[in-house]
């Protein structure tokens, strides 16, 4: 119930009402600096800029897992803002959509070598 960019508030409530570990905590987002329909899972690490991890970091540290999805980067730093709240072109969807089963399986298996789940983009 709470802007992306003040997630860490949501996030926090829930470990703390289920009495939850950071590693039963995984956060799925978009990645300006992998390419479009990359995925990457990775454990703790900084924000790299994004606000929602930002907050969640500051409410509950940063070593819980990263389910990063890569959306690709606009050519000028200044349209970063506008480039992630757009939608995605039919391609880049399509491209996105073919994750989440591999998402799901490596959500399963999360503590048993996730990498091998990664990919490199459309």
């Amino acid at each position: 119930n709470t802007y992306m960019n003040l997630s860490g508030e949501s996030v926090k409530m829930v470990k703390d009402f289920y009495k939850l570990n950071n590693d039963d905590i995984i956060v799925i987002h978009d990645d300006i600096d992998l390419k479009t329909g990359a995925l990457k899972f990775k454990k703790g690490g900084g924000s790299g800029g994004h606000n929602g991890l930002k907050s969640i970091d500051s409410h509950i540290g940063n070593d819980y897992w990263r389910v990063r999805i890569g959306v690709g980067r606009p050519e000028r730093k200044e349209e970063v803002v506008n480039y992630v709240l757009s939608d995605f072109s039919e391609d880049e969807f399509e491209c996105i959509k073919k994750l989440f089963p591999v998402i799901e399986k490596a959500i399963m298996n999360i503590n048993e070598a996730p990498s091998r789940y990664s990919k490199k983009g459309c």
